[in-house]
């Protein structure tokens, strides 16, 4: 069957399934239930954080945790160990978090191009929130974020979350924080596919490594 005649025929699926819709109504006339579960299962805080490592480790991500004071040498320390020259720094990143690493910085307020972010060896970030239950990170492109071009590009991402107030159990309970206008990314593990062998290729959409730092305590003042 050729793409048009595919087209046609699930298009005129679409007409018949709403063919006794009259033309004034609107989704908005009929709401839809939303009671479904808003977490699955009770956990304390610190359980919240134990699914979260758990699942992010899961997906192939790679997991640390920090207190706020000591981020600074941990970035440092992975950063060198990963032997990363060229780093992106996105804008509003607190500039205390790479200030001991031997590093050059490529600031995104500097525009760089597509090939200077692939000539980059890590990018460094913040982010929006954490799930626990599906062991997503997600960006907003808020300060510290960067642009979706500054975190796909690169081959290494480093991610730190703050446990106090970024960590959340549940997607409904994400999408209550998040504003849809904004231009989300959600990561769950470094960027892989698979062919129809299922065999398992990293970094083809993004970052071939992701490495998240679960942080206790505030760092956005170092």
């Amino acid at each position: 069957m050729s793409g048009g005649a595919s087209r046609d025929r699930i298009l005129a699926r679409v007409r018949r399934a709403l063919a006794d819709v009259p033309r004034h109504e609107r989704p908005g006339d009929h709401p839809v239930a939303r009671d479904y579960l808003r977490t699955h299962g009770e956990r304390t805080p610190a359980g919240s954080v134990e699914l979260l490592a758990r699942n992010l480790a899961d997906y192939r991500a790679v997991v640390h945790r920090v207190e706020a004071a000591e981020l600074p040498a941990l970035l440092t320390r992975l950063l060198v160990e990963r032997g990363a020259r060229r780093v992106v720094v996105p804008t509003g990143l607190p500039g205390g978090w790479l200030a001991g690493a031997p590093v050059e910085a490529l600031p995104e307020s500097a525009s760089p191009t597509a090939r200077e972010l692939d000539g980059a060896d890590s990018v460094v970030t913040g982010c929006a929130l954490a799930i626990a239950e599906t062991g997503t990170v997600v960006l907003d492109g808020g300060p510290g974020q960067g642009r979706r071009s500054s975190t796909l590009v690169p081959d290494h991402h480093l991610c730190v979350v703050r446990i106090a107030d970024q960590v959340v159990d549940s997607v409904p309970q994400a999408l209550e924080r998040l504003t849809p206008s904004r231009p989300l990314t959600w990561i769950s593990g470094p960027s892989a596919t698979s062919d129809i062998e299922m065999d398992r290729v990293e970094g083809v959409h993004g970052p071939r490594t992701l490495e998240v730092i679960l942080t206790a305590g505030d760092p956005r003042s170092l």
